[in-house]
């Protein structure tokens, strides 16, 4: 189920999955509307059945919705600009890589799994009417000691989950401009070192 008052529909090179063509990452999400427990469990469980190297399954998740603590102290962590819309998600989730098995060994793809994971995740929540905004510019140590997570594993990203609202309610002129720009990628021909 898509939102089609916002399409944002890719141009690609050949069909993909409606989905995959319709997913995309606002930064304007609606504060009137809630993510039921449902959209969050299932968003979950598609990051659970993702592809993992040895099924060591290294990812972890720390959920927070809005208007609690756990979801202001995430905010907090967030850098620049993204810190001026994230707060209007629904839900914020910390991704986490376990990167230390519990032999001590490291876990090198765990961040590569993590990634996949947060895929799933995003593509399920999108099916389910949702849209999800991957974030990298987080404040790791300050991840790490508001959630006390241990030192085997390390904040990755963050996740902003929720209903899409309107580019009009985006705090800043900048942000506005953005929401609304035409959505491109690089040719697919640009990404193929090797192509035999």
């Amino acid at each position: 189920m898509t939102d089609t008052r916002f399409s944002r529909l890719a141009e690609t090179s050949t069909p993909i999955h409606d989905v995959l063509a319709n997913r995309w990452s606002p930064r304007s999400y609606d504060t009137r509307v809630d993510v039921s427990e449902e959209q969050i469990v299932s968003a979950l469980e598609a990051a659970r059945w993702s592809p993992s190297a040895s099924n060591t399954q290294p990812w972890r998740f720390i959920v927070a919705r809005r208007g609690t603590s756990e979801h202001s102290a995430i905010v907090k962590n967030l850098m620049g600009f993204n810190q001026l819309w994230a707060e209007s998600a629904a839900v914020l989730i910390v991704n986490v890589a376990q990167t230390i098995d519990d032999a001590g060994a490291p876990l090198r793809w765990s961040e590569y799994d993590l990634g996949q994971a947060a895929a799933h995740l995003s593509v399920q929540a999108h099916h389910d009417g949702l849209h999800a905004h991957q974030m990298g510019g987080i404040v790791v140590d300050g991840l790490r000691e508001a959630f006390t997570i241990e030192p085997t594993s390390v904040p990755v990203t963050v996740t902003a989950l929720g209903v899409l609202g309107a580019p009009e309610a985006l705090p800043s002129e900048a942000l506005r401009e953005r929401e609304v720009l035409p959505r491109s990628r690089k040719p697919l021909a640009e990404l193929l070192l090797v192509n035999a």
